[in-house]
């Protein structure tokens, strides 16, 4: 485990002293501005427990812990944080793969004990940041409502997903989860605590909303909700090639034939792949769907078909067999080197057959995959979600599952994804910020585009110190 030496800021500066306390220590400074109504922990093995997330390939160890409360001890701990120089993340489920939400040296915030649930209506949710999407859904479900994008995994934070996105199967059809926000509660990098939403604090609305938690940190958000099917029949379709898979799944896309749709390349022996549509029609009970309609002029394997039907709330949490299997075989906790991108449509079958040719089945691993498919670009209007030029964008998602990984393994893969990103971002394509890759500052000012100077300006207003989420080395 190697700690990452692009952190902009060393222990001593971190710290605003001299770097003289013991490790693992705040200086006398900073503790004597400490307001007593915080409880940080200096605990070795609460600190430990943060100081590495999902993806297990950097480390960085804070010099203390929060468990908040409340939003006023998030309030009070960024006033303090101005006042004595301590960087400041927050750590909702700990799924980024590239050190994201680590801090070397300042303070990590852990939203979980943030979680509850506040309230549901007939279009809405409120809840806290460190909820969980399962618990989102599992209240919702209740009263027969639905968020109307789920990450395919349920165990990520609603503040997480919010902050870089939220991808998930129906993001082909209503956009990210970014899209359903209706209103944040916000603490700012100056210790504001704000209200923000498309008809107040909108800069900062628009800047919190895949804006990798730069100018606030999300302590509640209020979501959209609709109404939820009670079933889902899902079809895996399989295809001799890409260029096959790809136009049946822009076919699909354009004929809105599926409530999501996904698709992957799927190793299956040396220099062999097997290419696979993933749909999903939700109905309800007593009115199923016309399988010779959905699937009428595809031109798949029909025989290799695989057609299932799910009540609506075991559709959602089907990843949960897929998690126990990793765990099982210890690749759950093993270094995930992912890399997540978005391919322009004109040239996408081009780029993703290229960079297949470049991988190899050992190091993509027996369960892990390729995941290509379209999403309709206009179903987004996020600013600060990034997409090629163009109505239909692909998602090209390498996801290594390598039966055993070293440090060697894993660096030539870190170099590797990022020569890939590069000619991606140069064909016009888009990384989805979750990858695991280096990233300098001027290679974010890119990412964003037009919408950087929004960005920066709001960073400026309600971040001026620059005191938060400094893993992402955005400013």
């Amino acid at each position: 485990m190697a700690s990452r030496a692009a952190y902009p800021t060393t222990l001593a500066q971190a710290q605003g002293c001299d770097g003289s306390a013991a490790d693992g220590e705040l200086s006398q400074d900073a503790c004597d501005l400490l307001p007593a109504a915080i409880a940080l922990s200096n605990d070795n093995n609460d600190r430990a427990a943060v100081s590495r997330d999902f993806g297990n390939i950097v480390q960085g160890q804070p010099r203390a812990v929060l468990k908040p409360g409340s939003a006023t001890d998030v309030v009070r701990l960024v006033r303090w944080a101005g006042k004595s120089g301590q960087k400041i993340a927050a750590r909702g489920q700990g799924h980024s793969t590239y050190g994201r939400a680590l801090i070397e040296g300042g303070i990590v915030i852990e939203m979980t004990s943030l979680n509850a649930i506040h309230h549901i209506a007939a279009d809405r949710i409120v809840v806290d940041a460190g909820t969980t999407w399962e618990r989102v859904l599992e209240a919702t479900l209740a009263q027969g409502l639905t968020p109307p994008v789920l990450t395919n995994y349920l165990g990520l934070s609603v503040g997480g997903t919010i902050s870089v996105g939220g991808i998930g199967g129906s993001s082909s059809r209503h956009g990210m989860q970014t899209d359903h926000v209706l209103s944040l509660d916000m603490v700012t990098g100056t210790g504001e605590q704000l209200t923000c939403s498309p008809q107040s604090h909108a800069d900062l609305f628009d800047a919190a909303r895949a804006g990798l938690a730069q100018c606030g940190l999300i302590t509640r958000a209020t979501l959209k909700l609709v109404r939820a099917p009670e079933r889902v029949r899902r079809y895996q379709l399989f295809y001799r090639d890409l260029a096959s898979l790809a136009a049946d799944q822009r076919r699909a896309l354009q004929d809105d034939r599926f409530d999501q749709l996904q698709g992957a390349i799927l190793p299956t022996g040396p220099g062999r792949w097997r290419y696979q549509l993933e749909g999903a029609v939700f109905y309800d009970k007593g009115s199923p769907p016309n399988d010779g309609a959905v699937l009428g002029s595809l031109s798949d394997d029909r025989n290799t078909a695989v057609i299932t039907d799910l009540a609506y709330h075991d559709d959602a949490l089907a990843f949960a067999k897929l998690e126990a299997l990793l765990r099982s075989k210890g690749l759950w906790s093993s270094p995930h080197p992912w890399l997540f991108t978005f391919l322009p449509d004109g040239n996408a079958e081009h780029l993703a057959d290229e960079m297949i040719g470049r991988l190899s089945v050992e190091e993509i691993g027996p369960l892990g995959r390729v995941t290509f498919y379209p999403l309709n670009t206009r179903a987004s209007g996020t600013p600060l979600v990034r997409w090629p030029d163009g109505n239909i964008a692909f998602c090209f998602n390498i996801v290594h599952m390598p039966a055993s990984a070293g440090a060697a393994g894993v660096g030539q893969t870190l170099s590797k994804n990022r020569l890939l990103y590069e000619q991606i971002r140069g064909a016009g394509g888009i990384q989805y910020p979750v990858s695991a890759l280096p990233m300098a500052p001027k290679d974010w000012e890119r990412h964003f585009g037009s919408a950087w100077p929004k960005l920066r300006d709001a960073k400026r207003r309600y971040d001026p110190a620059n005191l938060l989420t400094p893993g992402y080395n955005l400013f």
